[in-house]
């Protein structure tokens, strides 16, 4: 099964690695034709647009190949799958949610790691990586997350929310500090406290049919 050839890139100050994965699926129309059957809606108030569940069988060997490769860059164990998704960006700019203008974590836990595997044939974006000027945190764990949140409020009432627009570089509170091109079975594995958010083009199309949105697949691991 493991038929990758790893780019590791230690990005910004801290040096968060960043594992890149060419070829990740031996067949990814598998993927998406199994998307293509699944019925998609809104989940939760960050994601721009809709999911649905991965069956896990569909990412289980993938993820057995690539748990030595986690092991040897982010020091992790075995890995578990918290959560997987089908996602498909379908919000237009101008109707983004105040916490859909910024960058996120998806977990302040030391243990978590992010999988995004692109499956758009078209995907001319990828994934963008940013330090909070204020703080200077490019990860927000738990130690760090109080401090993080009282200087994001502060830097809002200061500056305004931004405008309803995706991120696109360098932002008055957010400094980009990597920005990672996505590629058709591309696939990213970082640690889910680095701030990021997609990075998109201006004219993305935003259907949600999977074999024309931008499709990903979205898988939150535990890595004990």
């Amino acid at each position: 099964m493991n038929h990758w050839t790893p780019n590791v890139v230690h990005q910004g100050e801290e040096r968060s690695p960043v594992l890149i994965l060419d070829g990740f699926a031996p067949d990814p129309a598998v993927f998406v034709a199994d998307a293509a059957a699944r019925e998609f809606a809104p989940i939760g108030p960050y994601y721009p647009g809709v999911r649905a569940t991965v069956p896990a069988p569909l990412i289980a060997d993938l993820l057995a190949a690539l748990e030595p490769l986690a092991s040897e860059t982010f020091g992790t164990g075995a890995l578990s799958v918290v959560e997987a998704y089908y996602s498909i960006v379908t919000t237009a700019p101008s109707a983004l949610a105040p916490i859909q203008r910024l960058p996120h974590i998806d977990g302040v836990g030391e243990d978590r790691l992010a999988l995004l595997h692109y499956l758009s044939p078209n995907e001319r974006g990828g994934t963008a990586f940013f330090r909070q000027r204020s703080t200077g945190y490019e990860s927000v764990d738990r130690s760090r997350y109080p401090s993080y949140a009282s200087a994001l409020q502060l830097d809002v009432r200061e500056h305004g929310l931004p405008d309803a627009a995706y991120i696109d570089g360098d932002t008055p509170l957010f400094a980009c500090i990597a920005r990672h091109q996505g590629r058709f079975n591309r696939a990213i594995l970082y640690r889910s406290n680095t701030l990021h958010c997609a990075d998109l083009p201006a004219d993305l199309s935003l259907s949600p049919d999977p074999r024309i949105g931008r499709l990903t697949v979205n898988t939150f691991l535990s890595a004990a």
